[in-house]
């Protein structure tokens, strides 16, 4: 750990921000890859290639089943390439499969049983999620979780919380029928709440008393001097030292502690998700490899753990964005193989190569539109 942390403090200037990104990309996206490769083995797929990143290789080796482990210049994702596959998305590649003996053809991706196939897809996301889990759960039993009473130490004047009614010392007991255990669970909720109306029950002095109060969306600035629109209610928390209690995990409650984690993170990611859809969210807030690069540089400041725990919450990301129904991504196949499992036959293969099109632009607009919200967040902050 302090091997690794002294690398990534030695870093300054684009070279501190470039480190740590690949450090998380590398980690997020191996376990993807290998998801997908490690079923693919044991379906019994010939798989040609293993690559961390896309474009020119820079190195590799061939292991004993003849597959290239690569590691190629734009490290901006990965993939693995199976027998028969036309590109790194899996499309098939007809000429080369019709052009396979009987036995070479059998250890195609596209030979195997419609269960093998999807089950190969939805590994590369089950990964992530795995993954997320394992970190979350470590971190949990081996450093406990700071915990501070949700207790209002101050309200803003004109704020959401005056008007509804809060005072000095209440503790807040559930926030929209959610148990509160640390304050930081009520910034959980009400950051993504933004004009919804919610039902905050507080203890006012041995007494439940319930309030009601609506989140208004405002501009925050964070400890980097990031900025984002988020639901605030205008309540201050002043945690003093003695509040402060760090709760330790058990083995098993740990690991049910990293799953709890995993779940809440995909709920708020389709919470904010759905948000933008019906209005109630701006779209700006979507990052790219820019923020991912950007977010990783500052995170890594505050010690390899943070730097760790910022990898499981973007696993979980890459494992829910691939689970998308979009062709190209892992969830646009699994969405062709099921409609293959209704017809009872696959989809054609110009139907296929239309949705792979319509994906492609779809995955490349949203890149674009990633970069773009990456641009104007940096200038913003500045």
């Amino acid at each position: 750990m302090e091997f690794l942390q002294s690398i990534f403090s030695a870093g300054s200037g684009l070279l501190g921000y470039v480190i740590p990104a690949l450090f998380v990309l590398m980690i997020v996206v191996f376990f993807h890859e290998l998801g997908h490769f490690m079923v693919g083995r044991w379906c019994g797929v010939t798989i040609s290639e293993f690559s961390i990143g896309f474009g020119k290789e820079l190195f590799g080796f061939y292991d004993k089943h003849g597959t290239r482990w690569k590691v190629s210049a734009v490290p901006l994702g990965g993939y693995v390439k199976f027998l028969g596959d036309e590109n790194a998305a899996s499309v098939p590649d007809q000429e080369a499969l019709n052009s396979l003996g009987k036995d070479d053809r059998e250890g195609s991706l596209h030979s195997k049983s419609l269960w093998a196939r999807a089950a190969i897809v939805a590994a590369g996301p089950f990964a992530n999620f795995l993954l997320s889990i394992v970190i979350f759960g470590m971190l949990l039993f081996l450093y406990g979780k700071p915990m501070t009473p949700a207790r209002v130490d101050a309200i803003a004047p004109d704020s959401a919380a005056a008007e509804a009614g809060f005072e000095v010392g209440d503790i807040m007991l559930s926030v929209d029928g959610q148990a509160i255990k640390s304050f930081a669970d009520v910034q959980g909720i009400v950051a993504l709440s933004s004009g919804d109306a919610l039902a905050v029950v507080v203890d006012r002095n041995g007494q439940e008393i319930t309030l009601m109060t609506t989140p208004r969306r405002t501009e925050v600035t964070d400890q980097f001097g990031n900025k984002q629109k988020i639901g605030v209610l205008g309540i201050r928390h002043a945690a003093r030292p003695e509040d402060v209690v760090r709760k330790q995990y058990g083995p098993l409650e740990a690991a049910w502690g990293g799953v709890t984690e995993t779940y809440a993170i995909v709920e708020r990611t389709l919470g904010y998700v759905g948000r933008i859809f019906v209005g109630k969210e701006d779209a700006d807030q979507l990052g790219g490899p820019i923020r991912v690069a950007q977010v990783s540089g500052q995170v890594a400041t505050l010690g390899i753990v943070a730097l760790v725990n910022l990898a499981a919450i973007l696993s979980v990301s890459i494992g829910l964005l691939n689970l998308f129904p979009i062709p190209m991504l892992d969830g646009g196949h699994l969405v062709f193989y099921a409609l293959e499992g209704i017809r009872g036959k696959p989809l054609s293969a110009k139907s296929q190569e239309v949705g792979f099109r319509i994906g492609l632009a779809l995955v490349f607009s949203l890149m674009i539109f990633a970069t773009f919200n990456d641009i104007t967040h940096i200038f913003m902050s500045d």
